[in-house]
């Protein structure tokens, strides 16, 4: 961080002055417009980008009032969090699934459990679709409209609780899949977990996301690599979310078991 940087976040906390503040604003405004846009990605088309802003705009004056430069970390890494933290809580207040799609993702999350428990492995979409006694094209439907409805995502940037201090790429992966039922389980496990989980994805599954999370391409740039349509890219990112979410729920099971 350059030392003019520091200085003016330390001007900021010491004085709490307005005109610094709208500065600060004006200066971050881009990480706001860049989370939304990752966020919009695959919504309904009733949903505005520009609320998506606004939403993320509130974040930021979060991330604005508890940044803590002392700790020597890059405001961006701290803010992107709490930016889309700020989105993603207003849109799940919309809470527009219908009640039946509610109940059919609980029901693909269970058979994904149960199949990984009967086979030692992730279930495949053949397996899961005979599970629930649906075809494959049904099951990708469902995908598809689970994607534009649960916001589901490996995307988040997630912070320590001891503030700012950033954490690996592979680490943000958790947050947006670990729930209270996962609460017992050390950090550093849940790591492992996913990783292992990962490398058990089939090879398409696994690049895209390698080029969505890490390669920060868009789904549609995606499709085109694979020679596939943007909401197929969608699809194999809500089953792979899906799947490694299974994965987790049968080994915090045993995990917990072990405890």
């Amino acid at each position: 961080m350059h030392e003019d940087e520091i200085k003016m976040w330390k001007k900021f906390k010491r004085t709490k002055s307005l005109s610094l503040r709208e500065e600060i604003v004006k200066k971050y405004l881009y990480l706001v417009k860049y989370v939304a846009g990752r966020v919009a990605i695959g919504l309904p088309p009733n949903v505005e980008f520009n609320d998506l802003v606004s939403y993320g705009i509130l974040g930021l004056f979060d991330a604005i009032n508890k940044y803590d430069v002392s700790q020597g970390n890059k405001f961006e890494t701290y803010a992107v969090s709490r930016i889309r933290g700020s989105i993603m809580d207003e849109l799940r207040k919309l809470d527009w699934a219908p009640r039946l799609l509610r109940k059919r993702a609980r029901e693909i999350d269970r058979k994904c459990k149960e199949l990984e428990e009967k086979n030692g492995r992730l279930a495949t979409d053949d397996e899961v679709a005979k599970a629930l006694k649906i075809s494959t094209d049904d099951l990708n439907s469902i995908y598809s409209d689970l994607n534009s409805t649960t916001f589901l995502s490996l995307d988040e940037v997630w912070q320590n609780d001891d503030g700012n201090k950033p954490i690996s790429r592979l680490q943000t992966i958790e947050d947006s899949l670990i729930t209270d039922q996962f609460s017992f389980v050390h950090q550093g496990e849940v790591k492992e977990l996913l990783a292992e989980a990962i490398d058990q994805l089939p090879e398409k599954e696994k690049l895209v996301i390698v080029l969505y999370y890490y390669e920060n391409l868009t789904l549609r740039e995606i499709g085109e690599i694979l020679d596939v349509s943007e909401s197929r890219v969608c699809q194999i990112h809500t089953k792979v979310v899906i799947r490694l979410r299974g994965h987790l729920m049968r080994r915090a099971g045993h995990l917990s078991l072990e405890a």
